[in-house]
């Protein structure tokens, strides 16, 4: 048998969108656990569209996602020669034809074709004509000599058996008058120059699928495998939009998911192992299955998303997370502010506090908003509930415990939870009563990482200016 090849075929006239991300996400896993190839093929051909901003995009979006292909990647537009000699092939094989059809005959078949409400098609006027009954100079395009009778059929990994009858199919176009080659002929010469033996995309492409058949066959080359994947649809059910949320990969990295939990959410997303829900990525290779790939349509949930990137980042090694968000901070809300303040000293509490932040978070958007004490500016900013809780009896509290907590030699989570803790017994009310507006002092927020963590993580100078600022206020 030979090598297993597959690819990832975006058009770079936009980001990476998610559903290709998923595309290129399967295709991957299907290649390494094959031990084959997966090639990346970059298909331009549009010129008008297809921008640098799309490619760099692409690209950033597959190596952000760990995507890495094998080979150099592929670029469309610079085989057009190629695809050209292909076209000239077919006609010297009499399985392609020079069509001289002007616009306005073309226009009038499509008027006829609507006034007997049928779906246009290309009448084949000129398959069987002789060139030299065009005028001199007349321009043409190159049509594929399609089978008119008869049926198509493919056996699809995932969709099965499907049966396209001939007389469906027109003689589509090959080479454009410019002698550009059309979308449906570079993909055919690409796949097969590039040793492609199994194409995996989206289940819009199956009725390119059996076009794409009568080129391999009029050339006489072996067609590959084709597994047509559903597209991906809104909580609504309608096909994914601009109104369903961000589409572009590099907007969820804005949004603070992991690469990671990102891609375990796209394999979950139209394909399932019975109820496992998480899989590392040997698990993935090892796991992943064309048969396993759903018919209908999976449905994208945020809620779904956020709470597997909740999961991946209580489970994140510490080191690891903190490289990913320093990594990540450009991208992310007020990331840039951070990222110009990360000294040495801030480097190493943000670190210390992450086993307390990511605990609450769900993104790392979240958790760098839970961070924000740690740069936070003396005097702090209180946010609403902060400021209730610092009442004049709260700020007296805080003052006697300026005293209590300026005292002790050694300056722990653990030795300022005691001191804490014997102020309230003192007092007379409850822990909380004392904990909570040192914690409105010291973060600015009702809810924060542990309190004594916070403490020991800002060191006893930064805390006691902190609860003394308030306390002042007393």
């Amino acid at each position: 048998m030979s090598q297993v090849v597959t690819r990832f075929a975006p058009s770079p006239t936009g980001f990476l969108h998610i559903g290709g991300a998923r595309t290129a996400l399967f295709n991957w896993l299907y290649a390494r656990k094959h031990g084959g190839r997966f090639l990346l093929r970059i298909e331009d051909t549009d010129r008008e569209r297809s921008t640098q901003a799309a490619i760099d995009a692409i690209i950033d979006g597959m190596r952000w996602l760990g995507l890495d292909w094998d080979g150099d990647i592929v670029y469309q537009s610079a085989r057009a020669a190629r695809h050209a000699e292909v076209a000239q092939e077919l006609l010297a094989k009499g399985r392609a034809y020079r069509c001289y059809a002007t616009a306005q005959e073309l226009e009038e078949m499509r008027e006829k074709a609507k006034a007997e409400k049928r779906p246009w098609r290309y009448d084949g006027r000129w398959r069987d004509r002789d060139p030299s009954d065009a005028p001199a100079g007349a321009p043409f395009v190159v049509r594929i000599k399609a089978p008119q009778e008869g049926e198509t059929v493919i056996d699809d990994a995932v969709q099965g058996r499907v049966v396209f009858q001939n007389k469906d199919l027109d003689d589509f176009i090959l080479l454009r008058s410019d002698g550009a080659p059309t979308y449906m002929l570079a993909v055919v010469v690409d796949d097969h120059d590039m040793g492609v033996t199994q194409i995996i995309r989206g289940d819009d492409h199956l009725t390119n699928a059996a076009r794409q058949k009568h080129i391999y066959e009029a050339l006489g080359w072996e067609t590959p495998a084709f597994a047509h994947i559903p597209l991906i649809h809104g909580a609504d059910g309608a096909k994914l939009s601009k109104r369903h949320g961000a589409l572009g990969v590099d907007a969820y990295r804005a949004m603070g998911y992991l690469p990671a939990a990102l891609r375990n959410y796209l394999l979950r997303l139209g394909w399932s192992q019975g109820d496992k829900e998480f899989f590392t990525l040997p698990e993935m290779i090892d796991a992943f299955d064309l048969t396993q790939v759903h018919r209908s349509p999976a449905r994208f949930d945020f809620a779904k998303l956020e709470n597997m990137n909740g999961h991946y980042l209580r489970d994140s090694n510490d080191d690891e997370l903190f490289d990913l968000l320093v990594a990540t901070l450009a991208y992310l809300e007020g990331g840039e502010a951070i990222a110009q303040a990360l000294d040495d000293k801030k480097r190493a509490q943000l670190l210390a506090a992450l086993p307390g932040l990511k605990a609450r978070a769900k993104t790392l958007n979240e958790l760098l908003d839970g961070a924000g004490f740690l740069f936070a500016q003396r005097p702090l900013a209180l946010d609403a509930k902060a400021a209730q809780l610092l009442s004049p009896d709260a700020r007296a509290r805080l003052a006697t415990l300026v005293e209590k907590l300026t005292a002790l030699p050694e300056w722990t989570a653990a030795t300022t939870e005691g001191a804490v803790r014997e102020l309230s017994v003192a007092l007379g009310v409850k822990l909380g009563d004392v904990a909570q507006p040192l914690r409105a002092a010291l973060t600015g927020r009702a809810t924060s990482p542990g309190i004594f963590d916070v403490l020991e993580i800002l060191g006893r100078d930064e805390s006691l200016a902190r609860i003394s600022d308030q306390a002042a206020r007393a």
